[in-house]
């Protein structure tokens, strides 16, 4: 049976005319020893469970920082390889238009020397048919020459007289 501090306060010890009574008194003193017993007992196991869990906070808060860590650490990485890939994103799209610039500056060197093709072809085509057209006039004035001398023209031969 435990004793509250009040009950201990208002009980009661019947007196003798000499002083208390001694067989209430040492049943007093008893019940208020095993009373303050079951408190130390009580406080004991208070202060153990206190240490476990005091410990188990202390675990908890290792936990705590571990995971801090590692979300920091993935945060780091993560803006790392944040940063790796526009790195990469950006030296594609540079080798990408330097590309581009190159197959233009070909397309437009070859562009210059079908253009030159042309020219040369034309001034070729402009000679064969200079030479062609002198040709035909040579031609033609041998033919008229011969007509004038009075051969038989190419082509009409001389079976025809026959």
């Amino acid at each position: 049976m435990s004793l509250t501090p009040v009950e201990i306060r208002h009980v009661r010890i019947g007196r003798r005319p000499l002083g208390y009574e001694r067989p209430g008194v040492d049943k007093l003193l008893d019940e208020i020893a095993a009373s303050y017993e079951d408190v130390w007992r009580d406080r004991a196991d208070l202060r153990d469970e206190i240490e476990r869990l005091e410990g188990e906070l202390q675990r908890q808060r290792e936990i705590e920082e571990a995971l801090r860590n590692t979300l920091l650490s993935a945060e780091r990485m993560a803006d790392e390889l944040r940063a790796r890939a526009h790195h990469e994103a950006d030296l594609i799209v540079e080798e990408a238009r330097a590309k581009a610039r190159e197959i233009a500056a070909a397309a437009e060197g070859d562009e210059q020397r079908v253009r030159d093709e042309i020219r040369r072809l034309r001034a070729l085509e402009a000679d064969v048919r200079a030479e062609f057209r002198a040709f035909l006039a040579s031609a033609l004035e041998r033919l008229e020459a011969g007509a004038a001398d009075g051969r038989d023209e190419p082509g009409r031969g001389s079976h025809q007289a026959a």
